[in-house]
């Protein structure tokens, strides 16, 4: 099996939150090993992920990515996707925590289908790249770059994906080759600050956008994690798990759980710890989505809970009395549908 270059081995210890910052801001580039890829490939591989995640695959263009989830039939995320196409198939990109189950879960389904399931997690690198720096740097193999969020070129140096901004600059998702690395590594590091996954994370938590891990699964329906504000459910396309209960959530009267970001002054924050509410202490209100130290001592978050609760504002990690909540506002609008 393939192995990553030694030189990818960043340690999230390498450099400080605060020094990660200033790289987001001036420019940085991550090997994203926390996450995997799935490749599914053949006739009716459009056809097979379109019955069984919340995004209308089948339109899926060769120029665009789109979040999807894959949910239990009662309409609990099992895994949270972003999702793009090339001539060599469709990408499926998650966490590697969840790998495993995932890829199991989803092969039970094949059945007849002309689509087959490869884990190419080591044949593909994510980079990602973000900051003033990364749009120059990135021309340099890329001479059109996808202007829009979710916009997708191709080019013989791989996939570029733009991505949620982030501390007020673009950010991409290079897919490249990994043999290929070498070759472009020292280009790379010689414009930008190499640094871990972790910075990677916490610009996607700055971005709202939530990422199912292996402590989190089955714990929210995807409007509790604002997944269709991100374009990560498509409404108007046909069945699949766990539909009917995602479509109800959304049209039966205003949703009362909702995502929201804080800061917590405490580095020991994680994904699915709980939170708890002064106003109801002895049960909690809601959990961490996923968690980065922010500086020092504080942690950035995202955190699924009553949306009561996050108005009144007196939230805490762990008990009633424990480190406080801030809430930091969202980057998107925060649309409910009321009938």
């Amino acid at each position: 099996m393939m192995t990553l270059p030694q030189f990818l081995e960043i340690p999230a210890t390498a450099h400080s939150a605060e020094s990660d910052t200033l790289a987001a801001q001036q420019g940085f580039v991550s090997a994203l090993k926390d996450l995997s890829l799935i490749q599914v490939s053949g006739d009716d591989a459009a056809s097979y992920l379109h019955n069984l995640l919340s995004n209308d695959i089948e339109h899926l263009t060769l120029t665009s990515a789109r979040h999807a989830a894959l949910c239990t039939p009662k309409g609990r995320m099992l895994a949270s996707f972003f999702i793009w196409k090339t001539s060599d198939g469709i990408f499926l990109q998650l966490s590697a925590s969840i790998l495993a189950p995932v890829q199991k879960r989803l092969q039970m389904f094949v059945m007849r289908a002309k689509a087959k399931l490869n884990d190419v997690s080591t044949e593909y690198t994510a980079l990602g790249l973000g900051g003033l720096a990364a749009t120059k740097t990135l021309l340099q193999w890329f001479p059109q770059l996808p202007s829009e969020v979710n916009g997708k070129v191709d080019t013989e140096f791989g996939s570029l994906i733009r991505v949620s901004d982030a501390y007020g600059h673009a950010r991409y998702l290079w897919i490249i080759q990994s043999t290929m690395l070498n070759e472009y590594w020292p280009v790379l590091q010689s414009s930008l600050t190499p640094c871990s996954a972790a910075l990677w994370r916490r610009t996607d938590i700055m971005a709202g956008i939530a990422r199912i891990i292996d402590k989190t699964q089955e714990q929210f329906v995807p409007q509790m994690v604002n997944f269709e504000l991100i374009g990560g459910i498509n409404f108007k396309k046909g069945c699949y798990p766990g539909q009917e209960i995602v479509a109800r959530s959304q049209y039966l009267g205003k949703l009362k759980r909702r995502m929201a970001i804080a800061s917590i002054p405490s580095t020991a924050v994680m994904a699915g710890m709980e939170v708890f509410s002064e106003e109801d202490p002895d049960q909690p209100c809601g959990m961490i989505v996923n968690a980065e130290a922010d500086n020092s001592d504080s942690s950035i978050c995202l955190v699924e809970l009553k949306v009561a609760d996050q108005e009144a504002n007196k939230v805490h990690l762990g008990a009633a009395d424990g480190a406080p909540l801030h809430f930091l506002p969202l980057p998107y609008a925060m649309l409910d549908v009321t009938q």
